[in-house]
């Protein structure tokens, strides 16, 4: 699998765990208990979902810069070193 690909899948599979709640005041909250720290806040659930996706990218990306440990979605391990041939 192609990294880019790889990428693509991990961020997927993360988003599909999402949970969004509506907060009083009618906006709404989201966050990827998988992912910690992974939040986000919009005045529509469409804008909270763009927000956590873009989050999410910058966290991955992040970790992946630092070397910090990411969790493993549904058996895609982004924390292996890829093989060149």
């Amino acid at each position: 699998m192609c990294v880019r690909w790889a990428l693509t899948e991990y961020l997927e599979r993360a988003m599909a765990h999402a949970e969004y709640d509506k907060l009083a005041d009618g906006t709404f909250a989201g966050r990827i208990p998988l992912c910690e720290g992974v939040v986000a806040f919009g005045q529509t659930l469409s804008e909270c979902e763009r927000e956590l996706r873009a989050v999410l990218e910058d966290w991955v990306l992040l970790a992946l810069k630092l070397n910090h440990p990411l969790p493993i979605l549904e058996g895609l391990d982004l924390n292996r070193i890829p093989v060149r041939e």
